[in-house]
């Protein structure tokens, strides 16, 4: 006798009629999972924070690295001028810098750098066309305003108050 059960493999006339369209698997429906998504969003953001990282790197590390390296030049040559007994002065010039005084070449004389200009005054802001830089062990309190084109455009202060080297602080 054939039966409805399930299960049975007769086609009764209780049993329901097979598609022939239909599909014996388990149907998946088609898209992403959450977790498949955060993954993708986490991996973007990271990426992008990488990208905004190395922007920033090339045009604030460069003031940063001039006005590092212009402190320690004028600390160079305010020694050379100590031990020469000859007056050195530093003055920017058009798209660069240059030392009066010493021998041409014992200096290097221009930025590393695009777009990097500078200002010179005294503690008071008083501007000064060059910083005096010796023969005599202690000079006037003297400051470079260093500027960078941007973006973003920043600027660092050089100073020294005479006695002390040259240090670079930020612009407040």
């Amino acid at each position: 006798m054939p039966t409805s059960a399930a299960g049975s493999s007769s086609g009764g006339t209780g049993a329901l009629p097979r598609n022939p369209h239909r599909r014996t698997s388990i149907h998946r429906s088609r898209g992403f999972t959450l977790l498949e998504l955060i993954v993708v969003i986490a991996i973007i953001a990271i990426a992008t924070a990488a990208v905004s990282f190395a922007i920033r790197d090339t045009n604030a590390a460069n003031l940063d690295r001039e006005a590092d390296r212009l402190a320690a030049l004028l600390e160079s040559a305010r020694a050379q001028s100590r031990a020469s007994g000859i007056v050195v002065r530093w003055r920017p010039v058009e798209g660069s810098f240059r030392f009066d005084g010493l021998l041409p070449g014992s200096l290097p004389d221009g930025w590393a750098a695009e777009g990097i200009t500078a200002q010179i005054s005294l503690a008071n802001g008083t501007q000064l066309p060059a910083l005096q830089l010796g023969p005599d062990p202690i000079i006037a309190a003297q400051q470079v305003m260093l500027y960078s084109a941007g973006p973003p455009a920043r600027a660092l202060r050089i100073s020294t108050d005479g006695v002390r080297p040259f240090t670079v602080s930020a612009v407040q």
